[in-house]
């Protein structure tokens, strides 16, 4: 719960506070005062009459009526100091920066518990325990330093760790990223990321909020909250890029220590966040990065040109950009050859454009104007200008800050040349502009931006799903575990999923008998054991009853075999689709190529159930192995719409069957007739 005394107080009482800024309670008021807050302040410490120029009360039950309570003292003094501030002195806000709670003891939560029960009965707000506490343009509740300068059209950066959030500043501010407000949460046992982004979504104002957010989340604890939220804010207009930690068993447990956070895997964060649009970014400087790219105008498409007086640094760029999926197409001939009639002798042309080393402020003014106006194909202008050391660059970086406001093109600066040319960037920077000083840094910020769907339309259509016939199915079934063949043909007929032809028994005489309506050659597989292939439990390539027959015979005869199945002989494409329940998330549906590659490439895209078309679509493009999806060299390409239809009539099933924990289709066979389910597992929990 947010409300108006956290966002706008009228009056703070920091518990705690000293004249020591080098402890929390002191420098926490030290950066109040020096941000100029406009209400009342005041302090209590036991132990002084003024602090900071500010009147110290011995006691919260001496302090007159506060809105906002800043708590910098230990966390056994915590439960009856805010009970006292909230039933006495109608105190309606808390942060507690205080440590020592649900992150290190058992009784530590309880206390943290009863700190929320107590706020909840009085309807306080409250954010920590934990954090290092709060920033905006009303108050500056916050004890690290540095503490940045605010404007309307900086950042909102909202983190589980008030390290990361500091440390996040420090790499953003260095590159010329503004801040509009700071969130640490802490352990967020009332107010976590989640709630910030509602509360930011619920009132957000275009003309005056900023439309940045980054996020630090150690635990997310309710994803359909923060779904809706981060999809509607980007929705308004909003960009959110967002680093989610604590997916591995070695994350999870540092994650635990430090918040209490409880791990989400890897594959649900990932669907999370491409459902929501939210670039997924695995750095503090990689986010910072991802933010400083999102002030630029936004690129209309994936080509660049690169402008530069130093071709190493380009060509670097250049393999980066195409490892992202990014291009630099090349000049045309007859523009490339009228440019370098214009340059420097020497200077290359095609793109990258490379103006030499000896090239002026003018030459780059020229090359940039060629890619703006003449370089149809280019759809962002990156600049690489440095300094050797021997002169000053600033007419130069007052082309590319000209440029930067005049052109339609996005123009994004590297300028490396952060000792030699300090001043002078640092020039650049205070205009308003952000600096790559890394190239590879930027190419793969961009190339995540532009790999990140827009978010994804909350209505699916079913899809001609009977969703009915799933539901009678499911709660008609005694089975437990992995379910039997005929159940999991059913499952798949009212979802639309075309199977191979299949006879299951455990009758030699049955299965002799079906053979030839199924038609040799055929493959045979053992029913029971779940890892069917390490187990010799799969035969491929019977072309006779005789064959068969001992087939037959040695299967039945494996480790928990109870019948055999026996299939066409397909060949296609094997492509793989599967499902998991993710505690919290829901399914995640996952694909990619099928057979051996699953586990041995894992190359898997992942989505959150229910999908739509343009998800599923989406979800294979980004794929390492689309190029043999799509097609190459001579070989023809699978049928996509089909492979798309196939994902979201399976998500649609799992979004109606949340019994179903585990599900995969593996292979699904891509054939020049079609696509259809050759082998599936179903694992159920009632």
């Amino acid at each position: 719960m947010i409300n108006e005394q956290l966002i706008r107080p009228n009056s703070i009482v920091v518990v705690g506070g000293s004249n020591n800024i080098r402890k929390p309670g002191g420098n926490l008021l030290h950066n109040l005062i020096k941000g100029k807050f406009a209400g009342k302040l005041y302090v209590v410490n036991p132990r002084e009459e003024i602090v900071q120029g500010v009147k110290s009360y011995h006691s919260v039950d001496d302090i007159p009526a506060t809105e906002l309570a800043v708590l910098a003292i230990p966390a056994a003094f915590c439960v009856d100091t805010v009970k006292v501030l909230a039933a006495e002195k109608g105190v309606k806000a808390f942060i507690i920066i205080s440590a020592g709670f649900g992150e290190q003891t058992h009784e530590g939560a309880i206390a943290e518990e009863r700190i929320i029960d107590i706020a909840n009965e009085y309807g306080a707000s409250v954010i920590g325990p934990n954090c290092i506490g709060l920033v905006n343009s009303y108050h500056h509740s916050v004890f690290t330093s540095p503490v940045p300068e605010l404007h309307l059209d900086g950042v909102d950066l909202i983190s589980s760790s008030g390290g990361t959030a500091l440390f996040v500043m420090e790499a953003a501010m260095l590159k010329g990223l503004r801040f509009n407000s700071l969130w640490s949460v802490g352990n967020a046992r009332q107010i976590g990321v989640e709630d910030v982004l509602a509360y930011m979504d619920r009132h957000f104002n275009p003309e005056t909020d900023s439309k940045i957010k980054l996020i630090y989340v150690e635990f997310i604890k309710d994803p359909d909250r923060l779904l809706y939220h981060a999809s509607s804010l980007i929705e308004k207009g909003c960009k959110i890029a967002a680093i989610k930690s604590g997916t591995t068993e070695s994350g999870s447990r540092a994650a635990s220590s430090h918040t209490g956070a409880i791990a989400s895997s890897d594959s649900a964060v990932e669907a999370l966040f491409r459902k929501a649009g939210i670039v997924r970014c695995y750095s503090r400087e990689e986010l910072a990065t991802v933010a400083g790219a999102f002030y630029l105008k936004e690129m209309q498409g994936k080509n660049f040109a690169i402008v530069t007086h130093a071709g190493g640094p380009a060509v670097i760029l250049s393999d980066a950009l195409s490892k992202g999926g990014l291009m630099v197409p090349p000049l045309n001939e007859d523009v490339a050859a009228e440019l370098r009639a214009k340059l420097l002798p020497g200077a290359a042309t095609s793109n990258p454009i490379d103006i030499l080393g000896t090239g002026t402020a003018n030459d780059l003014e020229i090359a940039i104007d060629y890619c703006e106006n003449r370089f149809d194909e280019a759809n962002a202008i990156a600049v690489i200008f440095g300094s050797t050391g021997l002169g000053k660059i600033s007419d130069a970086l007052e082309v590319i800050h000209r440029k930067m406001e005049s052109c339609r093109k996005p123009i994004f600066p590297i300028l490396p040349s952060i000792i030699n040319a300090s001043e002078e960037v640092n020039a650049f920077i205070q205009k308003g502009h952000v600096n790559f000083s890394d190239e590879v840094e930027l190419a793969t910020a961009v190339s995540r931006i532009i790999n990140t769907p827009k978010p994804a339309c909350n209505i699916v259509d079913s899809a001609g799903v009977d969703v009915h016939r799933i539901r009678q199915i499911i709660d008609n079934t005694d089975e437990t575990g992995y379910l039997k063949p005929e159940t999991v043909q059913a499952l798949f007929a009212a979802a639309g999923i075309e199977m191979v032809r299949e006879v299951v028994t455990a009758d030699k005489k049955e299965i002799l008998e079906n053979a030839p309506q199924i038609g040799f050659p055929l493959v045979a597989k053992v029913v029971g054991p779940v890892h069917k292939s390490d187990i010799g439990g799969v035969v491929l390539n019977i072309k006779s009853e005789q064959h068969l027959s001992l087939e037959f015979d040695r299967l039945m005869k494996l480790p928990d075999a109870q019948a055999v199945m026996i299939q066409p002989m397909l060949k296609g494409q094997e492509l793989f689709v599967g499902g998991k329940y993710e505690e919290r998330f829901g399914h995640v549906v996952l694909c990619g190529l099928g057979g051996i590659f699953v586990e041995v490439l894992q190359d898997v895209a992942s989505g959150l159930a229910p999908l739509s078309m343009n998800e599923a679509m989406s979800m294979i493009r980004s794929l390492r192995a689309y190029k043999i999806i799509k097609g190459t060299r001579g070989q023809q390409g699978i049928d996509r719409q089909k492979f798309a239809e196939v994902i979201v009539r399976l998500s649609i099933l799992l979004r109606y069957a949340n019994e179903i924990k585990e599900m995969d289709i593996n292979p699904l066979l891509a054939t020049d007739k079609g696509i259809v389910a050759v082998d599936a597992r179903v694992r159920l929990e009632k």
